[in-house]
């Protein structure tokens, strides 16, 4: 499997000159299958661009897994070029943020007078499928979601193809429940997880849902993943500072092996 990261800024897109190394755009990773299948976590500002890139691809199946519904990790879904294409399958997995389906939250977020097109206009071929604790299938890659702390609705996904492995959770908060997400992470060859937060940050924003660096080290000690990425970086943080928590992070960890999201890089999974 090969893993492309369009996007991994948290909470709210930062373009400019202080964020040009590591990315202003929120969450969104494409995951290429040794098929050549085509999975596609979240659907933040990111995602426009995967979308631009597939171009001359034409991909007849898309499968779209949603961690949860807050903005940063759908707003680009409706600027994703395969929505228009009239030969494309989306499938979108993803929580039930509230007793309304997860397909009609999107519907009234990409329809006026949010978005100027209809939902129903959308040519491509959309389907909907509700996950939560659940396990499947697909084309010989195996898939778990299991939910993590964070507010509202929200899973974190395992995916695993011929013995390799990665786990996605962008958004947890293992201060208030230390083993959230844990027997998704364990052990995978990569973890992608969020690392939001300085200790000092954290000390006043307890419970937003998102992780500090000691945390974060503690989480992937735990975890012992083969390799990990920082995630969800704050809108707030400069490249340098970035940097700093990087730093902060590898000494906690004791390990070499755990490095920033930066949008734009591919990374095999093996």
């Amino acid at each position: 499997m090969r893993a492309t990261i369009w996007g991994c800024r948290g909470s709210l897109a930062t373009p400019g000159a202080s964020t040009v190394r590591y990315g202003g755009n929120t969450t969104s990773v494409e995951l290429r299958t040794s098929t050549g299948g085509l999975i596609v976590l979240d659907a933040g500002t990111g995602i426009r661009s995967l979308g631009l890139s597939l171009a001359r691809e034409h991909p007849p199946q898309i499968h779209l897994l949603l961690t949860h519904m807050h903005l940063d990790h759908v707003e680009g879904l409706g600027f994703f070029a395969p929505l228009f294409d009239p030969a494309c399958t989306i499938t979108i997995w993803g929580p039930r943020p509230d007793d309304l389906p997860l397909r009609d939250h999107l519907a009234a977020y990409l329809s006026p007078p949010l978005f100027p097109v209809p939902f129903e206009r959308f040519p491509s071929t959309i389907e909907f499928v509700e996950v939560r604790e659940d396990a499947w299938e697909m084309d010989g890659v195996r898939i778990r979601s299991a939910p993590v702390r964070h507010p509202g609705p929200t899973v974190g996904y395992r995916i695993e193809e011929n013995g390799n492995s990665l786990a996605f959770i962008p958004d947890n908060e293992p201060a208030l429940e230390a083993d959230s997400g844990l027997a998704l992470a364990a052990g995978v060859d990569l973890l992608v997880h969020d690392a939001q937060y300085t200790a000092e940050e954290y000390a006043t924003r307890a419970g937003w849902g998102h992780t500090a660096i000691p945390d974060f080290a503690s989480y992937v000690r735990e975890a012992a993943p083969s390799r990990t990425v920082m995630f969800h970086h704050d809108p707030s943080h400069t490249d340098e500072e970035l940097e700093t928590m990087e730093q902060a992070a590898r000494e906690l960890v004791g390990l070499e092996t755990v490095d920033l999201a930066r949008e734009g890089v591919e990374i095999a999974i093996e």
